[in-house]
């Protein structure tokens, strides 16, 4: 089922998954709408730009994100949010209940059954992806960029989620974010190799494979087919057919517009 998408009484637009509403989640994938950043990071933008002498300001960021908890409709407003330095691996972060946690570890995912804390991650071109398990009282936020996808990220995460559920087969839910597209997501030899390398015939090499031109990858097909694999079938995972490059008014994009452009976050937290 599609993402849908909301913009709120306070301005900001935001993508939802039917599957997790329904489960009680609450969550929002958010967009470059409805928020206070001046340009070029205008305006939600919710990430410090690497790479570049142009920054957003700390107090922009903070705004943005209560923003956003508000939009999302209240569910998510007053938990605390956790979030790791993504570096494009593997590694999960588990917000324990009642423990300490320190956001800004090296780490491209995050779980949590806490039911004080909500979860984010940031992308511009990655894919964001949201676990949840099918009562919705455990979550996970998952960044996976080509590397993280093929390092198996979505995989750890899943697991550490099922470890939380007490059930290594334990059902889970999924909602796939906007991410850069195929026919914008030109990559060399080597990167499409490793897709073949880990899909075989499968591998999500949508154009124009076996020519002189250079191969194009299918992020939102590859991340299908892994949850494919953990038992997340199409009947239990929600996405977003939206391009971060395509869509430049309503979405950031790194490989568009370069290091000083901003970032858009998804935020998660476990149902009350």
């Amino acid at each position: 089922m599609p993402l849908t998408r909301r913009t709120a009484d306070n301005g900001v637009t935001f993508y939802a998954s039917p599957l997790l509403e329904r489960a009680g989640v609450p969550h929002a994938f958010s967009t470059r709408v409805g928020g206070v950043s001046p340009a070029p990071f205008d305006s939600l933008n919710l990430g410090i730009a690497g790479g570049t002498d142009l920054k957003d300001t700390q107090a922009n960021l903070d705004e943005n994100y209560r923003r956003l908890a508000v939009a999302a409709g209240g569910g998510l407003v007053g938990r605390e949010r956790c979030w790791v330095s993504q570096v494009h691996g593997a590694d999960v972060c588990h917000v324990a209940p009642a423990a300490a946690f320190t956001s800004g570890v090296n780490a491209d995912a995050l779980v949590t059954a806490d039911p004080a804390r909500m979860l984010s991650v940031k992308y511009a071109d990655c894919v964001p992806i949201l676990l949840a398990t099918a009562d919705g009282r455990a979550v996970a936020a998952v960044h996976a960029g080509w590397r993280g996808v093929i390092a198996g990220v979505i995989g750890a995460a899943a697991a550490r989620l099922r470890d939380l559920a007490g059930a290594p087969e334990a059902p889970l839910l999924a909602a796939v974010g906007p991410c850069i597209s195929a026919p914008h997501f030109e990559v060399g030899p080597v990167v499409a190799a490793e897709f073949e390398r880990a899909f075989g015939a499968a591998a999500p090499i949508a154009w124009p494979r076996g020519s002189a031109g250079k191969p194009h990858v299918d992020l939102v097909r590859a991340v299908r087919l892994q949850l494919g694999t953990l038992g997340i079938g199409d009947d239990r995972a929600d996405s977003a057919d939206l391009c971060t490059f395509a869509n430049a008014g309503e979405f950031f994009s790194h490989r568009r517009d370069g290091p000083a452009t901003g970032r858009m976050a998804v935020l998660v937290a476990p149902a009350a």
